[in-house]
C-alpha cells in the first residue's frame, strides 16, 4: 500500500492514546506532523519520544479556540481529528463540556480546514452512534437513537461532516471506532476504558469490576488497526471514500466474561497468583449498549481495509506494553 508520505498533517488529540500511535506512524513514513492538543485528557509522555524528531512539533492549544485552529491547519495539506472528550459516563455527568469540545471543537476544525482549503479531514466517529438499533453486526446505513450525550456528539459530527461535505465540496471521511485498546492507553481514572484498567488491577492483584453480568458483548479493536485504517483513508483514490463513514472494528464479538478470561490466562503467565483472582460484578451503567459487532465489509471493499490484528493478539501486545511502563 503507497500510505502518505512527505505531507504536512495535523493530529488534533494528538498526545492521546489513539492519536499519539497515529503521529508514530505518520512521522515513520516521512510526514512532518504537528500534535494540537490541550492536553485536557492527553499526556505529554505519549509523544515524549518525538520531541526529538525534527518533522515533529507540537502546537499546545484547544479546539475550542477557532483562532488556533485557523493558525494551525493553514498550509496543511490533511488533518486526522481525533481529539474529543471520551467516555460514555463522563458524557452523562457532563454533557455541556462534551458538546463542547465535541461538538464546538469539531466544527471550529471544519471551519478551519474549509477557509485553509485542506485537501482532506480524516475524523474519529464511534460505534456509539448505533444507540439501541438491535440488528448485529452493526451496518453504516441503520443506526438506532443514541443512548448518552456522547453519542449525540458523535451523530452530529457524522452530520455536519456529510453537510460541509456537500455544500463546500470538502473531501471528509469519518471512521466509527469500535472498542479501540492498545499501548498508551490510560488505566488510570474514573473514565478509564475497560481494557487497560482491567490489566492494571489483575497486576496489582486486584479483581476487575464488570457492570452487569458480563454477557455484554463488544468488538474490540486492537490500536495498530485503527491506525492503518488512518492512513488507508488519507491515501485512498477511491471516490466512493469521500463524504462517507466506515466502521472500524475486528468483526469479532467477545463478551466481557471471555475477555476477563483471556486477560487472566495471559496475564497468569507473569504471575501465577492472577489465575486465582476471582472477578466482581456491579450494576449495570446508564448508556451502555449491550452488544455490539461491527460489519467491516464496506471498509474491506471501498479502503482496502483489513484487521491486521485480531483481539487475543491485540491483548498480547497490550500486556507486554503494560508490564514494561506500569511496573
Amino acid at each position: 500500500m503507497n500510505y502518505i508520505k512527505d505531507r504536512k498533517i495535523v493530529v488534533t488529540g494528538g498526545a492521546g492514546f489513539i492519536g499519539s500511535n497515529l503521529c508514530e506512524a505518520l512521522l515513520n513514513i516521512g510526514n512532518e506532523v504537528i500534535c494540537f492538543d490541550n492536553f485536557l485528557t492527553g499526556k505529554r509522555e505519549n509523544i515524549s519520544e518525538f520531541f526529538e524528531n525534527k518533522k515533529f512539533k507540537l502546537f499546545e492549544a484547544d479546539i475550542r479556540n477557532m483562532e488556533d485552529c485557523k493558525k494551525i491547519t493553514k498550509g496543511v495539506d490533511i488533518v486526522f481529528h481525533e481529539a474529543a472528550l471520551g467516555s460514555v459516563p463522563r458524557s452523562i455527568e457532563n454533557p455541556a463540556t462534551t458538546n463542547e469540545i465535541n461538538i464546538n471543537g469539531f466544527l471550529n476544525i471544519l471551519i478551519a480546514c474549509k477557509e485553509n482549503n485542506v485537501k482532506r479531514l480524516i475524523y474519529a466517529s464511534s460505534s456509539s452512534v448505533y444507540g439501541d438499533h438491535p440488528v448485529l453486526p452493526k451496518v453504516e446505513e441503520n443506526i438506532g437513537k443514541p443512548l448518552s450525550p456522547y453519542a449525540v456528539t458523535k451523530q452530529v459530527n457524522e452530520m455536519y461532516a456529510k453537510v460541509f461535505s456537500d455544500l463546500y465540496g470538502m473531501e471528509i471521511i469519518g471512521l466509527r471506532y469500535f472498542n479501540v485498546f492498545g499501548k498508551k492507553q490510560d488505566p488510570e481514572g474514573q473514565y478509564a476504558a475497560a481494557i487497560p484498567k482491567f490489566i492494571k488491577l489483575l497486576m496489582k492483584g486486584e479483581p476487575p469490576v464488570i457492570y452487569g453480568d458480563g454477557t455484554q458483548s463488544r468488538d474490540f479493536t486492537y490500536v495498530d488497526n485503527v491506525v492503518s485504517a488512518n492512513l488507508l483513508a488519507a491515501s485512498s483514490s477511491n471516490a466512493m471514500a469521500l463524504n462517507n463513514v466506515f466502521n472500524i472494528a475486528c468483526g469479532q464479538k467477545t463478551t466481557l466474561n471471555k475477555l476477563c478470561c483471556i486477560l487472566v490466562d495471559l496475564l497468569s503467565a507473569h504471575n501465577k497468583e492472577i489465575k486465582n483472582i476471582k472477578l466482581k460484578y456491579s450494576n449495570e451503567r446508564k448508556g451502555d449498549i449491550k452488544d455490539s459487532l461491527a460489519s467491516i465489509e464496506k471498509a474491506k471493499k471501498i479502503l482496502g481495509y483489513t484487521p491486521d490484528c485480531d483481539v487475543e493478539k491485540g491483548l498480547e501486545k497490550s500486556i507486554s506494553w503494560y508490564i514494561k511502563n506500569l511496573i
